[in-house]
């Protein structure tokens, strides 16, 4: 007799957003890192002195690797969320409300905890998405 359970895609569906993250930190990360002239124009335009470069690259990478890696991933979620709500803030003195760095950076926010939120079940057990019955 077959099996009627369904199968469950979702923890496929949070690892993909997952690496999404994971990819776009990481990226940014070695763009900081390795090409900090590329970074440069963004960075003054934000306040920052082009010598924080590597050092937020530093950041980037290492929010990436704890939250890539299933034991510390709730701590990389919490890091990579206080990450991109910096950048956000950033662009909001600026008075760039709405600009594609402040979209970008609540998209990777949104995908940094919906993906653990499907892939991990102790966090559907602490947030619960009830319907009504």
């Amino acid at each position: 007799m077959p099996d009627n359970k369904k199968p469950n895609f979702l923890p496929w569906l949070g690892y993909a957003a997952s690496a999404l993250v994971v990819f776009a930190l990481l990226a940014d990360g070695a763009v900081q890192f390795f090409v900090p002239a590329l970074a440069g124009p963004m960075l003054r335009e934000g306040g920052f002195d082009i010598g924080l470069a590597p050092l937020m690259g530093a950041i980037m990478v290492s929010c990436a690797i704890l939250y890539a890696v299933p034991p510390t991933a709730v701590f990389g979620a919490i890091l990579t969320t206080g990450f991109l709500g910096g950048a956000i803030c950033t662009h909001v003195r600026l008075g760039e409300i709405g600009s594609p760095p402040v979209i970008i950076s609540l998209g990777l926010g949104l995908l940094t905890w919906g993906g653990l939120y499907l892939r991990d079940p102790r966090i559907r057990l602490l947030l619960p998405i009830r319907r009504k019955a």
